[in-house]
């Protein structure tokens, strides 16, 4: 059997009307998360850590509403969350509130691995990644300018909940 890979850069949608100056980094950015993850499956890594991988690169790239430009909350501060799942075995792992992990899916990772849980959120999450080693990184982070547009945008449309 082959293989594929799909992937997308988060909540919403990268509409043509959208300016160039913003359209294009995103187009750009999924183009290379499909490099990244294609050339994995291509040197025959294992499917687990062709997802985490393009995962993490999404994370990464702040032009996603995950990891480094995620969506803020109302406070204008970050609560990530992700989850990860083998399908083949059926065991998963999900995090949630975290504000310091620069990739929340490797967090989630780890949960279904190295734990007897499936899910931790908020502090317990937050200290898990302490004892793991995972990086952090100050909150501040992950605020870029355009996250802080996005949270006015809703606040002046009275959007936000």
């Amino acid at each position: 059997m082959g293989w594929a890979i799909a992937l997308h850069g988060g909540a919403g949608d990268i509409p043509h009307s959208l300016a160039p100056d913003r359209r294009l980094p995103r187009e750009a950015g999924l183009r290379h998360c499909l490099g990244v993850g294609i050339a994995a499956l291509k040197a025959h890594k294992h499917p687990l850590d062709v997802v985490e991988l393009v995962v993490r690169e999404l994370e990464n790239y702040p032009h996603f509403n995950a990891g480094k430009g995620s969506v803020l909350t109302s406070s204008g501060t970050v609560e990530m969350e992700a989850s990860i799942m083998d399908g083949k075995s059926k065991k998963c792992g999900a995090v949630s509130g975290l504000s310091t992990v620069v990739n929340a899916v490797s967090l989630a990772r780890l949960v279904m691995e190295k734990t007897p849980h499936i899910y931790l959120g908020f502090h317990g999450a937050e200290a898990f990644a302490r004892e793991q080693g995972v990086e952090t990184a100050d909150p501040s982070y992950f605020i870029t300018p355009e996250n802080i547009e996005r949270l006015k945008q809703a606040q002046d449309a009275n959007r936000v909940q």
